[in-house]
């Protein structure tokens, strides 16, 4: 028994990883609390909640997927983002199959994938009090204030190998490698010698776990170099491009000016510094269109603004793609977001300023280092450098990107989903 525990344990603690990192706890309170309440009080009704409306609501709630999982190319999602970095794959591959965990919320497209159920995943918890006691002894403090992020990982591992011992899925692709779900699925595909393959959905950090899928699908030199610092790389890596940004490609922005300014928000951005700097740019350049863009999974109410400021535009990131948000724009305001890139990759003006998000996370991806992005380290700093792009914008501001985009200004420039299709139809044979 005690050899059991001890391999579980060591599993959750693989799942989790990212939960104990230093940067994981240096994340703004609010945010924080979103995840895991600071209350202990508070953390324990979490997990009561999650048992009663989530585990037993599971056991009550039908499964009917509507395509057949068997044999499948199993395309898993966790986020509305996943969705869209794997459609194109779905869109190829009539033998492959979105899915997702039973009760995960994939935004819009909550109605359009295939579930893996997880009704009995409360089978497992009677593991709970013996892992975290180990935890404690391993991670210290840190395992009881995230007591309630261990509790929900508990048995995702067991439910899915069941799952890909069902339906002996051919293999399965992802666009995510760090959430625990997540986790968990790479790590049962490995037990029951299901082949894994990684396609990158965002900008990653020396922060993420070590790679480990068969096939990873990069998007340039960049993710590439974070990785090998993150630990060893455990199969085949090949550069791809940004196969989700092909469609917009063709249609960068030529403006010889900025009119049109997008400012997105991320969950670490402080609500009171996003106000000031909306604020600020609609003052001091009143001719400019201000689009306002809050992260698809922020909760916040910004309802306060368009009181404030009815000239503001809003962008619900719930509707509408980061792409199609980013075509109604010459400029990008934002601090640490993979939009920046994207932004970029069209050929608008993309200013990175701080918003209020803790120092350790200050340039998290490397944009400023690398010079994709210009810095604006004041609000005046901000104005000015919008009043400069209003007189002039270059054209050729998407060459910066080519240390991301390994297909930047090459044949296969825009062509990234058929070179991605090509190399994982290759490696499915």
């Amino acid at each position: 028994m005690a050899a059991v525990l001890a391999a579980v344990t060591a599993r959750l603690r693989d799942i989790l990883q990212l939960r104990f990192t230093d940067l994981f706890a240096a994340l703004p309170a609010r945010t924080l609390n979103g995840i895991s309440p600071a209350n202990p009080v508070r953390r324990l009704a979490r997990m009561a909640g999650y048992a009663a409306l989530r585990l037993v609501g599971n056991v009550f709630r039908p499964i009917h997927n509507p395509e057949q999982l068997r044999g499948a190319v199993w395309l898993y999602v966790v986020s509305q983002n996943n969705y869209d970095s794997l459609r194109f794959i779905r869109d190829a591959r009539p033998d492959s199959v979105l899915v997702a965990g039973q009760s995960k919320q994939i935004g819009r497209y909550n109605q359009q994938v295939n579930r893996l159920s997880l009704r009995r995943k409360g089978l497992y918890y009677w593991q709970f009090p013996f892992v975290l006691a180990e935890l404690l002894r391993l991670e210290g403090r840190r395992a009881w204030r995230f007591c309630d992020l261990i509790f929900n990982a508990i048995g995702y591992y067991e439910v899915y190998r069941r799952a890909l011992r069902h339906y002996r899925p051919r293999a399965v692709v992802f666009a995510n490698d760090h959430n625990d779900d997540t986790r968990a699925l790479l790590l049962a595909c490995r037990a029951e010698g299901v082949p894994t393959a990684y396609v990158q959905h965002a900008s990653v950090s020396t922060n993420f776990p070590p790679l480990g899928f068969d096939l990873n699908l990069l998007e340039g030199q960049d993710a590439l170099d974070k990785y090998r610092q993150c630990g060893l790389i455990r199969g085949r890596v090949e550069l791809v491009g940004m196969p989700k940004a092909d469609a917009f490609l063709a249609r960068r922005n030529t403006a010889p000016g900025i009119r049109r300014v997008g400012i997105a928000a991320n969950l670490l951005d402080d609500t009171q510094q996003v106000a000031n700097a909306v604020a600020h740019v609609l003052r001091e350049l009143p001719d400019l269109t201000l689009t306002f863009r809050p992260h698809p999974g922020d909760t916040r109410d910004f309802g306060f603004l368009r009181q404030q400021h009815p000239e503001l535009q809003f962008s619900d990131a719930r509707q509408q793609s980061v792409f199609e948000f980013l075509a109604g724009q010459d400029a990008l305001i934002a601090a640490d977001t993979s939009t920046h890139l994207e932004a970029i990759l069209l050929n608008l003006v993309s200013l990175y300023y701080r918003l209020g998000s803790p120092a350790s996370f200050d340039d998290y991806y490397g944009y400023v280092a690398h010079n994709l992005v210009d810095q604006a380290d004041s609000p005046a700093m901000l104005v000015d450098m919008l009043r400069r792009y209003q007189q002039h914008k270059p054209l050729d501001l998407y060459r910066r990107a080519a240390y991301y985009n390994a297909t930047l200004g090459t044949p296969d420039e825009g062509r990234s989903q058929q070179r991605a299709l090509r190399i994982l139809g290759e490696w499915l044979k």
